[in-house]
């Protein structure tokens, strides 16, 4: 179970780390520019793929942590 949990962690940091446009966005915020970030365009590509990744580890890793604590 820890071994899971460890790699699905590591994998959820590296495919958060390649987001790297919403991650200017987010910049922008806290810098004070003027940000799209809520405009509404649609993911395409890999970015739809990178994003759909990050939710099904963000899951997985829940669930992980959510049966570890009861084991």
């Amino acid at each position: 179970m820890e071994v899971a949990l460890l790699v699905v962690s590591i994998l959820l940091i590296i495919i958060v780390l390649l987001q790297s446009a919403k991650a200017e966005g987010g910049a922008q915020i806290i810098s004070g520019g003027r940000s799209e970030l809520f405009a509404n365009r649609k993911e395409r590509g890999s970015e739809l793929v990178i994003t759909r990744i990050t939710a099904v580890l963000g899951i997985a890793f829940f669930v992980l942590c959510f049966v570890a604590m009861f084991i």
